[in-house]
């Protein structure tokens, strides 16, 4: 019936369907792409100071380079891959597992024969920056669930003190570890406002930092 309907004659025009589709419409038609569509999410992230970048719980690795910068990322069913200025600088296979996706040739070259970062490195770095510096990471190590979590505070941590001078950065973390101060804004926040220059007893410290009263419960309570 089909064929029978596309031969017919047009009563107003020359010709049939069948062979206007095959003056008009054949010579214009492509083949169909090799690969099926797929769906792509696409996100802006930033890269860390560990030259990973983040999506859903696994983090994958840039060129170090990249540190700071933000880069778009495509993330298909199979697929990461991760464009800085529209040019492509990094592509994983998606890993829908908490964890950390890392190629050699992102690495700086201090890093290249070290593909994961260590406790001992980083208690070792942070022994250089003071005695309350280490505590702080110490704890920090103990507290968290992933190490890979931990490494990238302590991490955070560390590099603050290319900002701060280690004697700063000490105090600091005495300040945090006498509170129970244990995120890295809390750090950020008492370089910023100079409470690790002012003295304990201080009113400007004092206001800032919280007080210990019955409203207030340690972390113990929320376990």
């Amino acid at each position: 019936l089909l064929t029978d309907v596309n031969n017919r004659s047009f009563k107003q025009f020359r010709g049939t369907r069948q062979q206007w589709f095959e003056s008009l419409d054949q010579p214009a038609l492509q083949p169909l792409p090799k690969h099926p569509y797929e769906y792509t999410a696409i996100k802006t992230v930033k890269v860390n100071i560990d030259y990973h970048v983040q999506y859903e719980q696994h983090f994958y690795s840039v060129p170090h380079q990249l540190v700071g910068e933000k880069l778009q990322l495509h993330a298909k069913d199979k697929l990461i891959e991760l464009f800085f200025q529209n040019k492509r600088v990094a592509s994983h296979v998606r890993q829908h597992r908490y964890g950390m996706s890392t190629l050699a040739e992102h690495m700086p070259t201090r890093h290249e024969k070290h593909h994961q970062w260590s406790a001992g490195r980083l208690m070792n770095w942070a022994k250089d920056l003071g005695d309350d510096v280490l505590i702080w990471v110490k704890t920090i190590l103990a507290q968290k669930q992933h190490e890979q979590q931990a490494y990238r505070v302590c991490l955070g941590l560390l590099n603050l003190s290319k900002s701060y001078p280690a004697q700063r950065l000490n105090s600091a973390c005495a300040l945090a570890n006498r509170h129970q101060f244990y995120r890295l804004k809390q750090i950020k926040s008492i370089l910023q406002s100079h409470q690790d220059q002012l003295s304990s007893d201080s009113p400007e410290q004092r206001t800032l930092l919280p007080q210990s009263h019955e409203n207030i419960r340690g972390p113990e309570s929320f376990h």
